[in-house]
């Protein structure tokens, strides 16, 4: 996997008092295709974080504990009370008190690596960030598409039931017996959970096509069949614009 195109795109904010600790860092992950935006203190990340909308909001935050003005305590509790997209919490700390972890999983962080931070360790951290903010996106993909399919569709519930049925078995039956198409078992799952949006490309049927009560001619099927082709680019463009590891 071509871990800079994975991650670009990934903003990430680094909290850290110690510049040097915190320029070796961000300059290790800006290696590795991370956006990154760096801040001295909890108060200095808010009031970047006060600038920031849409793409240019980081989704990953690698935080110190002990740093003055605002610690790291203080700026999980504010961010968490006030945060309008979340954010994956990823806490940097030389404790080794059983309390400041509980403490820092009470307040919202999701996360740990331990000073002094090994770098190979700091990077499969990230990558489980990334993971869980892609898995966020792609349901909300879901969702937003699957609403707007039950406004152009007529078939039921059932129906689409049955076909994420079938694909999960279909497709996990692939990735056991058909090694040469490389399907693993999560690809296989990722495609049934999408799969009730296999006719999304119809929002692009004119309705007197989609709904016609009588046979389409001719000229109607050919237009008909063109919502596969629209759902397909639909689809792709998507994952292409939130960097999916399968295109």
């Amino acid at each position: 996997m071509d871990l800079n195109k994975h991650n670009s795109r990934v903003r990430v904010l680094v909290i850290d008092d110690d510049i040097i600790q915190r320029m070796l860092i961000a300059e290790t992950l800006k290696n590795d295709g991370f956006d990154i935006m760096e801040a001295e203190n909890g108060l200095h990340a808010l009031a970047l974080l006060k600038e920031c909308s849409g793409d240019s909001y980081p989704r990953i935050i690698l935080t110190d504990l002990h740093m003055p003005e605002m610690d790291g305590y203080e700026f999980i509790a504010h961010l968490r009370k006030n945060e309008l997209h979340y954010t994956y919490i990823i806490v940097l700390t030389s404790d080794d008190d059983p309390d400041a972890t509980i403490r820092c999983l009470s307040l919202g962080a999701d996360d740990f690596v331990h000073k002094p931070i090994r770098i190979e360790e700091l990077k499969l951290r990230l990558q489980g960030g990334v993971r869980v903010m892609q898995l966020e996106n792609y349901q909300q993909m879901i969702s937003s598409l699957a609403k707007l399919a039950e406004y152009r569709s007529e078939e039921t519930g059932y129906h689409l039931e049955r076909v994420e049925h079938y694909t999960r078995i279909l497709g996990h039956d692939l990735s056991v017996h058909e090694p040469g198409l490389q399907l693993t078992t999560q690809m296989a799952e990722d495609i049934a959970l999408v799969s009730p949006l296999h006719d999304i490309g119809k929002v692009a049927i004119t309705d007197n096509i989609l709904h016609k009560p009588a046979r389409l001619t001719g000229e109607e099927f050919e237009a008909m069949k063109e919502h596969a082709v629209i759902g397909g680019k639909l689809f792709y463009d998507l994952y292409k614009q939130n960097k999916n590891s399968y295109n």
